[in-house]
């Protein structure tokens, strides 16, 4: 059954606004509350479901009455005058449980609407929230990046000072290759940072077109999940199923209906005759008359019936067969989630406890060397791309955890990381 009022995603649309946003500092839940508030898409499942709603009432109101007035051109002589007016007002009322029929699929039919809008917020909590690590990730990018340039630029007066007391050149062409190869990099992702903030801003409904200033996040921890809780999770939560079993529900209250459209109506009618003077003194002379009518129509037309119940049946059949479908997609999807996660906490482990320290001993190491003699300015680029590789490796992996967790929440419609708010359930 459903309530008044509706659900926003992260409290109230009051919480945030386009004016109020400020994308300074703003972590994950401020691009998410402020996404709920703005985002038109969203906006407009949320205007759809509030128009399911005015249907219902309507589906279980009675027809408008009918007023019907004759007027005759030429009057009726009868016993007691002339007949010159005729009123008639009658009412139709449906076969018992039609209305009740049809207003509990129009509600079945609004409820659905309600579960696409919640499926609408967890989808466009997942596009911010990837959309939010992708750029985070970049800005680690380009900060590494950047860093990893500027050390070969600092290590280039170094190589400059032993190209003039005698040593070989190309070392020199070498670092100034690698440079110029960091710095198109670092480029690249500097115009790849302007496309990501055009993408997040559309998400966010933000009118403006300036890059959006870096998010506010960090490296997550390890963490284990346990699958069948989820699956059940997913079966018990998830927005896509509850709106595929309210399409059941109206399906079934649609069957149950063109059952009924084969029982007749009944109209209730009173009449009221205005009669002239007759110019008589006859007994009731001049005496207006009135009347009760009782009608109904005459279902003869069995092969539409028959036709309106077969595609009530097979509208119920395709909506469970869909539900069956997305529930094993969603369990699909949880699946590669799931693989995808444990695969990004397993890199996390390897770079951030054991490679990354032994890369930044190594880059140390050829440092030194190559001040003293020992190594060669090879060694020395090699080390130093190996470094930047590793840590841009652990970012990604970062962004991938964080990425999967999102979609396993929003899967699973539950707070799982305490990331965000999982949507209610209308009662």
């Amino acid at each position: 059954m459903l309530a008044s009022g509706a659900f926003f995603f992260l409290g109230s649309a009051s919480a945030s606004s386009p004016s109020a946003f400020s994308a300074e500092k703003a972590s994950l839940s401020d691009y998410l509350s402020h996404a709920q508030a703005a985002n038109p898409q969203l906006q407009a499942f949320d205007q759809r479901f509030r128009a399911a709603m005015q249907r219902v009432p309507q589906a279980s109101a009675l027809p408008d009455p009918m007023f019907q007035v004759t007027s005759f051109v030429e009057s009726v002589q009868t016993r007691t005058g002339p007949q010159e007016n005729v009123f008639v007002l009658s009412q139709r009322i449906p076969w018992f449980g039609k209305l009740g029929r049809r207003e509990d699929a129009a509600s079945a039919e609004a409820e659905a609407l309600w579960y696409a809008y919640q499926s609408q917020q967890l989808s466009l909590a997942r596009s911010v929230s990837i959309a939010f690590f992708e750029y985070a990730y970049t800005k680690e990018a380009i900060r590494l990046t950047g860093e990893n340039r500027d050390l070969l630029q600092n290590l280039e007066p170094i190589v400059q000072a032993k190209v003039e007391g005698g040593a070989d050149l190309n070392a020199l062409l070498r670092l100034k290759v690698e440079i110029g190869r960091i710095d198109d990099q670092l480029q690249s992702l500097k115009q790849r940072r302007i496309a990501q903030s055009a993408g997040i801003a559309k998400l966010l409904g933000l009118p403006d077109s300036n890059v959006l200033p870096w998010p506010r996040w960090e490296s997550p921890d390890v963490t284990t999940l346990d699958g069948l809780s989820l699956v059940r999770a997913i079966e018990a939560n998830n927005p896509e199923l509850e709106m595929l079993r309210r399409k059941i529900t109206s399906a079934a209250a649609r069957r149950e209906i063109a059952k009924l459209e084969s029982y007749p109506d009944f109209s209730l009618g009173v009449n009221y005759i205005e009669i002239g003077n007759p110019g008589t003194s006859v007994a009731d002379a001049g005496k207006d008359a009135w009347g009760v009518t009782v009608a109904i129509n005459i279902p003869i037309w069995f092969d539409k019936y028959r036709a309106a119940r077969a595609e009530a049946l097979a509208d119920q059949r395709a909506s469970e067969n869909e539900l069956t479908n997305r529930f094993n997609e969603l369990r699909a999807d949880l699946s590669a989630s799931l693989a995808l996660l444990n695969d990004a906490d397993r890199r996390l482990k390897l770079y951030g406890d054991e490679l990354l320290s032994l890369a930044e001993q190594a880059v140390e190491n050829s440092r030194t060397g190559y001040e003293s003699g020992k190594t060669g300015i090879l060694e020395v680029i090699d080390s130093e791309r190996s470094l930047l590789d590793l840590q841009l490796l652990y970012w990604r992996a970062s962004a991938d955890a964080w990425q999967q967790r999102i979609i396993i929440q929003t899967l699973s419609n539950q707070p799982l990381m305490g990331t965000f708010k999982a949507t209610q359930e209308y009662e």
